[in-house]
């Protein structure tokens, strides 16, 4: 069977996307990243890219005059590449309808949170100043509105009594960098549907329906 072909949209480091590469290479993600595609010419994850040998492409968001016309170049590029699901992994910019529609719950994205608690910007600090107890990440599937869309995977990640930004952040990505692969495996297989805002996931994963708790593994002591 063919891999699943990803386009992946990064803005950053780009340690999502070594996660999907280090997931690909240890053989737990069935796809291909067929393209990396950054608005930032600087961004760290276009090196990363490099290094495993996949074509990159930068689509500055300023060469624009519009976010609709900036995500019509970036469908192009995704469509050249032959691209079947699209992973923003780090992508600051808020996606349009163009993409979207081009790629209709085709699109999913990794959120810093338990969603749909602290959405938007600065999920850690959202959560802190809350004084929440609990927090973790959420992969969503894209919808027109901020980390809003029907929810695949998430895991959660306790908040300790001396927490800051920075050390809560860290364990957070750690649970990003196991989440991520596994959401986009379980669309790899074709197990995974939309039911409105549900997301059914089918057998032989325990968990046949709804969100799965990634915190602790699901395969563990199984």
């Amino acid at each position: 069977m063919a891999r699943l072909r990803l386009g992946v949209l990064l803005s950053g480091s780009g340690t999502n996307l070594q996660a999907l590469i280090d997931a690909i290479a240890a053989g737990r993600l069935d796809a291909r990243v067929a393209v990396v595609v950054s608005n930032v010419p600087a961004a760290g994850g276009l090196a990363r890219a490099r290094v495993a040998g996949i074509p990159t492409v930068v689509v500055p968001h300023g060469d624009f005059p519009t976010r609709a016309a900036c995500d019509g170049r970036i469908v192009e590029v995704l469509r050249a590449h032959d691209v079947e699901l699209v992973a923003l992994a780090g992508y600051m910019r808020l996606v349009t309808a163009v993409l979207l529609d081009a790629y209709p719950a085709r699109v999913l994205n990794v959120h810093p949170a338990l969603l749909p608690a602290f959405r938007g910007l600065h999920a850690e600090r959202q959560a802190l100043d809350h004084g929440a107890t609990i927090t973790g990440v959420t992969v969503h599937f894209v919808d027109e509105e901020t980390d809003h869309g029907p929810i695949l995977v998430q895991a959660a990640v306790p908040i300790l009594p001396d927490d800051d930004e920075e050390t809560l952040h860290r364990r957070i990505q750690a649970q990003e960098h196991r989440a991520y692969p596994l959401a986009i495996q379980l669309v790899a297989e074709g197990r995974v549907r939309l039911a409105g805002r549900r997301v059914v996931i089918t057998p032989p994963r325990a968990a046949a329906a709804g969100a799965v708790l990634i915190n602790p593994d699901p395969d563990e002591g199984a």
